[in-house]
């Protein structure tokens, strides 16, 4: 239930930043979000950053993610030379 609920915080629109999935009630994407986490911001940084945001809004993208990742097969993109 908490994930559902989580998850209910992110949303698409086509007609908002061109159907990426945002955080509800924002124009920030969730590979934004992601990309800010992935280049050491923290979350408290982001929160400060982006007034109106909360703690759950940056967990939903994270969920998100993995969610999107799931049953996913990767192939590696290149072979491994013995």
């Amino acid at each position: 239930m908490i994930g559902k609920k989580l998850l209910n915080r992110i949303t698409t629109n086509p007609k908002v930043m061109v159907g990426k999935p945002t955080i509800k009630g924002t124009r920030l994407t969730v590979e934004y979000v992601l990309t800010l986490l992935a280049h050491s911001a923290t979350v408290t940084e982001i929160l400060e950053e982006y007034e109106g945001l909360v703690e759950a809004d940056i967990r939903a993208c994270l969920l998100f993610a993995s969610r999107s990742l799931e049953g996913t097969s990767f192939m590696p993109l290149t072979a491994e030379i013995a």
